[in-house]
């Protein structure tokens, strides 16, 4: 027996809708209707007959949790615990290691270690599986019992078994869990240089990327040589927070696009008069890491010829999520968009290619490492121009300046390759009289359609 619950909510839907007037709406609609009556025998089925009672709560969300995972990656819906969370994330601290994780084929797979953090200081790396948890394997489970594993009480102990790419035998490394400060923005000079570190987009960063170039001129009681805008391993964030850090920068212009599903559905953000940094030269470092946010501003810099990208490909997460909320502790997090950098390039799949490409020597296994990205992910949205970067990335002459291990940077006094060469590289544009990176005239506008 079908519920009359189920029955009834179709019929008031169907009330809210305008009356269809044609005969493809109407066999649209009863295609619909049909597959709902289909859904609602599966579903009496498994309360009916599953070999253990199930709670109706537990296969509804199932129903609305497989529905959304066959549209795209970041499509979800949150419930109170996942609204909880998510705004913990973009708003306050918790206890945990400083990893953002996700699936693949039951596996717990890697995006990125926040810095400073038990997992960023032990050498987890973006791409890394976590096979086991205390010993215990967590392959098939969920991604939430994953995370919660992993998060608990500051001072307490877990053990994390690591499988990478070109390394023959599992890596185990025990992590003391911290209080997980998200502090988005953090600053340092460096030989006369502001580098200035965004670890995610979350509230505020806009603001806090201001202070932190008021303070590194305030440090040094002048301006600086010019600024490394360090966006590595950044998943991104809230989108308004990524177009106040590229107007922070910029004195006027487009700085990104999103559009819809309708033609029509274009939203433009502009830059607002004021350019912080005063027309000193900027580099903004990304790679494989850098995601979402982070590439709306690396986009937009180097599309208004504003900053040097160096480093390597970002992530490519070319798509904006809304968060529609449907009670006072859940919400529907849906892709709704596209964003588009200002001269009308797609990121999805493609992500930001640099105008320097500068390997991390740093990390000895950078060479073997696989680069996980969103093109990676299943069902992702397919880029309407599709590009094959294999070609690109894969980099068959050896550079001389590239030629020097991480063993003997070391030796060297250099812990991080790609910061050092950022920092030598705005010495030599500081030397050059006129070779500054300069505020260009805005981009044309390029309708994609």
């Amino acid at each position: 027996m079908k519920s009359n619950f189920f029955r009834g909510a179709v019929a008031l839907g169907a009330l809210a809708l305008i009356p269809a007037t044609t005969a493809a709406l109407a066999d649209g609609e009863a295609s619909s209707y049909k597959a709902l009556d289909e859904f609602m025998d599966v579903f009496q089925k498994v309360r009916s007959d599953y070999v253990e009672k199930v709670d109706d709560e537990k296969l509804i969300k199932g129903a609305i949790d497989g529905m959304l995972a066959s549209l795209d990656p970041h499509s979800s819906f949150l419930d109170a615990r996942d609204f909880q969370n998510l705004r913990t994330q973009t708003e306050g601290s918790y206890g945990g290691l400083g990893l953002s994780v996700t699936q693949e084929d039951g596996a717990v797979k890697v995006i990125a270690p926040t810095q400073d953090t038990p997992a960023w200081r032990a050498g987890i790396k973006a791409g890394d599986y976590i096979t086991h948890l205390d010993g215990q394997l967590i392959y098939g489970g969920t991604l939430d019992e994953a995370v919660d594993k992993m998060r608990g009480a500051p001072g307490t102990s877990i053990k994390l078994t690591i499988v990478r790419a070109g390394r023959d035998k599992p890596i185990d490394v025990t992590l003391t869990r911290e209080i997980i400060q998200l502090k988005p923005v953090k600053w340092e000079v460096k030989n006369g240089i502001g580098v200035i570190n965004i670890v995610s987009f979350s509230a505020n960063t806009g603001a806090d990327l201001r202070q932190a170039i008021r303070s590194i001129d305030k440090s040094l009681g002048h301006k600086p040589t010019g600024y490394i805008l360090d966006l590595r391993s950044n998943p991104g964030g809230l989108l308004d927070e990524a177009v106040s850090v590229s107007d922070a920068f910029l004195e006027r212009g487009e700085i990104v696009s999103q559009r819809g599903r309708n033609k029509g559905d274009v939203e433009r953000y502009y830059a607002k008069p004021g350019d912080d940094a005063k027309g000193l030269p900027i580099i903004v470092l990304v790679d494989a890491g850098s995601a979402s946010a982070s590439e709306i501003v690396a986009g937009a810099l180097q599309d208004q010829h504003r900053a040097l990208v160096m480093g390597e490909r970002s992530f490519g997460k070319g798509s904006v999520q809304t968060m529609l909320p449907l009670t006072n502790t859940t919400a529907l997090k849906l892709t709704t968009a596209r964003y588009y950098t200002p001269s009308g390039r797609s990121v999805q799949e493609g992500g930001i290619e640099p105008d320097v490409r500068v390997p991390q020597l740093s990390d000895p296994d950078y060479k073997n490492r696989p680069k996980f990205r969103e093109s990676d992910l299943r069902r992702h949205l397919i880029n309407e121009i599709k590009t094959d970067n294999a070609a690109l990335e894969e980099d068959t002459k050896e550079d001389p300046r590239f030629a020097m291990t991480a063993e003997e940077l070391k030796k060297k006094g250099i812990e991080d390759f790609q910061l050092d060469y950022a920092l030598k590289t705005i010495a030599r544009l500081a030397a050059k009289p006129g070779a500054v990176v300069a505020q260009a005239q805005p981009v044309g506008k390029k309708v994609v359609r």
